[in-house]
């Protein structure tokens, strides 16, 4: 059972991962995408925003700085075909000069050129007198400009540019926040982010949300404003602070539904174990139990039969002394048994909430004289002592006179019981504002940490088994923090292994 609680756990455990790990792998490849994205949009709007720009500066001749004109002239004869063939060729070049304000270079120079094109094909015939005659001719005359040429030129131009204007100068932090954001709802990433552009070196520029610094593990980089040879001397960098929240939050029903799950498999392993190991403490305490009464009733049983064999004897019979002994000894041990059966009925009426306690105002003091009553034969028999220390100011409690008695007279056998030489047990009282505490002091055998935890259970005892060293079934500390819970009160205990106990309880005041 326990291995295929693990297994199950350890499935749930690993699918929950691997959807984590899936979640994050998709979330990555999608920043990167919308990364290169931004730096593509950002790049090309430059080059739309230079060329527009440069469109205007060239529209008019007026800012033309210089002009050159080129002429070529081609002509080919075929005698085999007797063919001509006439080539023309005129090439305007204009130069732009940028003006100043629109780089910091004067150096820099634009070209305009412009291209016509002659072309001539005729055949050739050759007629009396060796004179050439011409028939059959075509011409053509082409105009354009040489927009190739043009963009080789503007595209040195725009590297020329880019290499002197700042960074913040060629792109605004809104319009890569705005393209930022554009680009990862487009991905379903509506999130939080900061970003920031870095140069080659890893110095900060002025294109950054807030006080953004670079975070190596968690910042996500895509070069920006590439060149012809894709290499950048930018590069943007792009933090989630709540990432892990994002990804969650895509998978937060179905983990939590598993989570669900898993935690009512835990629950009911947990409740099956649990109900397991207290079924085996209960037949373990209910074989103590048993053991120990069956101990507890062998010797008065077998006290009560030697007596009464005794009784037939004639010789006995005739002696009315020893008869008025037996039958004393055999009333004194029915008692005793009688008093172990009502401890025990006494716990069951307890519990089934069966016992009938009336409460009335008792000074606590004269209930503790009259426990003390009880055992002051015993202690006496031990060569024992008690002491009392009554410092409670005032003393009046409601309590039911009978079963307060015998809750300290339970206690007070405890201390006499548990005490290997001659017992030495202390009783002290005091009181507070609300609550009037009594304290009961030995210097017996002490008890264990897990004995503290356990003395108030039924039928708990520290030695198992049917041989103790004191007798009993464990049912008299069970007893004594069912009254005292029952008049609203607390009982506990404290104690050293071999240095005795002290057992306090309070009791509200009147």
């Amino acid at each position: 059972m326990s291995i295929s609680l693990v297994g199950i756990i350890s499935v749930q455990l690993y699918w929950i991962n691997n959807a984590i790990e899936s979640k994050d792998a998709q979330f990555n490849n999608d920043v990167k995408i919308a990364l290169a994205s931004v730096s593509e949009r950002i790049k090309l709007k430059e080059d739309s925003d230079f060329r527009m720009r440069y469109d205007d500066l060239i529209k008019t001749r007026q800012l033309v700085d210089k002009t050159q004109i080129k002429n070529y002239f081609i002509q080919q004869i075929d005698t085999t075909s007797m063919r001509k063939f006439t080539f023309g060729s005129t090439i305007l070049e204009e130069d732009f000069k940028i003006p100043l304000d629109f780089v910091d270079d004067d150096t820099i120079f634009y070209k305009r050129i412009t291209e016509k094109k002659d072309i001539l094909h005729a055949k050739i015939f050759k007629g009396e007198g060796d004179f050439n005659t011409v028939f059959d001719e075509e011409r053509f005359t082409y105009t354009n400009r040489r927009y190739d040429l043009e963009e080789k030129y503007l595209g040195s131009l725009l590297s020329e540019w880019r290499k002197v204007v700042p960074v913040e100068n060629r792109v605004s932090n809104r319009e890569i926040n705005n393209t930022l954001r554009d680009e990862l709802q487009r991905r379903n990433i509506n999130i939080d982010f900061k970003y920031g552009v870095y140069n080659k070196d890893g110095l900060a520029t002025k294109l950054k949300s807030g006080y953004y610094t670079i975070n190596p593990k968690e910042s996500y980089s895509y070069p920006l404003f590439k060149d012809e040879n894709g290499d950048s001397t930018y590069n943007l960098y792009v933090t989630f602070p709540s990432k892990s929240k994002h990804i969650l939050s895509d998978i937060s029903n179905i983990l939590l539904l598993s989570v669900f799950f898993i935690f009512i498999i835990v629950l009911a392993f947990s409740s099956s174990l649990y109900q397991l190991v207290k079924q085996k403490k209960i037949s373990e305490i209910k074989t103590d139990f048993i053991n120990n009464m069956t101990h507890e009733f062998k010797t008065p049983i077998a006290t009560i039969n030697l007596a009464l064999d005794s009784i037939k004897n004639p010789k006995i019979l005739e002696d009315q002394e020893k008869v008025l002994r037996y039958v004393k000894m055999i009333r004194e041990e029915n008692k005793r048994m009688h008093g172990q059966v009502e401890n025990v009925l006494r716990i069951s009426r307890l519990e089934k909430n069966q016992l009938e306690i009336s409460k009335e105002a008792t000074d606590i003091h004269d209930v503790i004289e009259e426990a003390i009553s009880h055992v002051d034969l015993l202690i006496q028999d031990k060569k024992g002592l008690l002491k009392t220390h009554f410092k409670a100011i005032q003393s009046e409690v409601m309590i039911n006179h009978f079963h307060m008695t015998n809750v300290f007279v339970n206690m007070l056998e405890n201390a006499v019981k548990y005490s290997k030489n001659a017992p030495k047990v202390d009783v002290y009282t005091e009181s507070t504002n609300k609550f009037l505490i009594i304290k009961i002091k030995d210097e017996g055998i002490g008890m264990s940490k897990q004995a503290q935890r356990q003395a108030f259970d039924k039928f708990y005892r520290e030695q198992k088994g049917n041989i103790h060293d004191v007798k009993g079934h464990g049912l008299g500390l069970a007893y004594v923090k069912e009254i005292v819970d029952i008049h609203h009160g607390t009982v506990f205990v404290e104690s050293e292994k071999g240095k005795g106990s002290i057992f306090t309880v309070k009791l509200p005041l009147i």
